[in-house]
């Protein structure tokens, strides 16, 4: 039986149709690069946290307010968007954006206003509802360049490091801790101030704890070089000590490169960086000179079992393993996080002109 040609377009367009939908809301696939990645909705810098149950965290924002969703299967699904809270003037771009850290029984999200002050919203994992909690800053307006970091250990003690200019006017590493829901932060403390005035005042510091131990890093400006630093608590951020140049080359730049890196604690209690000179991504162990593994910048460091470089290349997002020779694609995009769920896999989960994808590798 011949079909009429009317009746065979309106089935052929009916079957795209019905296509293309599936796939925009189920999938979008970056066929340049054969990856596959899943949509979660408009968004900008999202940030990623894993509990001591395994249950991941991402958190962003959307013009001024902060979105939470949360993945209680390795980070293969995840629930719709929950509003974390609204803040005017929310700082959001160039790394600048909500943090947030998760232990046993807590997550903390920070986020600063450009005004300059660090805000901070709480989650009780019991009663799964976000609460605002106290400033960070015991100084206001101290923290205008919105650039921070924070982390957690397993018994929900919470560790913030920021670029704050307080007393002088001129950027330094200021350090506080909390502990359960946020409802008090401890008196800031000046960690750092350069001899030569001020750190990089665009590149955001790096922060890591296990246990007693709390790594700091940040990109200091010592005779006209912008190279990296670390230095170590532990004694749980009371005591720091002097912070000490990573790698052996160094970088003279007038103008601040606005990158900063990564640090990661792995479970054999070794620190691996991760960060960015002149264009080309490196990686150090503390006193060893540094390895480069690519070009590129905006780079960070995850997986304490199998630690991975993720990084951005034009607008290749790129990550690689360490125990790995080549290099691995995730999509395209302006910035990427990554975090290591309890199946050993990889969560990545980047942001591609205002919105927010993820994919697991």
């Amino acid at each position: 039986m011949r079909i009429p040609l009317q009746l065979l377009s309106f089935v052929l367009l009916l079957s795209l149709s019905v296509s293309c939908n599936s796939t925009v809301k189920e999938r979008a696939t970056d066929t340049d690069t054969d990856t596959t990645a899943t949509l979660l909705g408009a968004g900008r810098q999202p940030q990623i946290a894993v509990d001591t149950k395994g249950i991941a965290r991402v958190v962003y924002g959307l013009q001024d307010k902060i979105y939470c969703v949360t993945s209680k299967d390795n980070g293969e699904t995840f629930s719709e968007p929950v509003l974390v809270g609204q803040l005017k003037g929310l700082y959001l771009g160039m790394s600048m954006g909500p943090q947030i850290a998760s232990s046993k029984n807590y997550s903390v999200v920070t986020a600063i206003d450009k005004q300059g002050d660090i805000h901070t919203y709480s989650l009780n994992h019991t009663t799964d509802k976000w609460v605002k909690a106290a400033a960070v800053n015991d100084v206001p307006g101290v923290a205008p360049e919105g650039l921070m970091s924070i982390a957690s250990d397993e018994q929900d003690t919470f560790y913030a490091v920021w670029l704050d200019v307080r007393n002088n006017k001129q950027n330094k590493i200021v350090f506080a801790s909390t502990t359960g829901g946020a409802e008090k932060w401890s008196g800031n403390k000046v960690v750092y101030e350069s001899p030569d005035s001020t750190v990089c005042e665009c590149c955001k510091p790096s922060i890591a704890v296990e246990g007693r131990q709390v790594y700091l890093m940040f990109r200091n400006w010592i005779d006209g070089s912008r190279d990296f630093y670390l230095t170590k608590s532990t004694d749980n951020g009371q005591q720091f000590s002097q912070p000490q140049k990573l790698g052996t080359g160094t970088w003279k730049l007038k103008g601040c490169p606005m990158d900063g890196g990564g640090i990661l604690l792995d479970s054999k209690n070794v620190m691996h960086t991760a960060w960015q000179r002149e264009g080309s991504i490196f990686y150090v162990q503390p006193g060893q000179q540094e390895v480069q593994i690519g070009k590129g910048r905006n780079c960070r460091i995850s997986g304490k079992t199998n630690p991975v470089i993720a990084w951005k290349n034009g607008t290749d997002l790129k990550l690689k393993f360490l125990n790995a020779d080549t290099e691995t694609v995730v999509g395209k995009g302006s910035y990427i996080e990554t975090a290591e769920m309890p199946d050993n896999k990889t969560l990545c989960v980047w942001e591609d002109e205002r919105k927010i994808h993820f994919r697991k590798i």
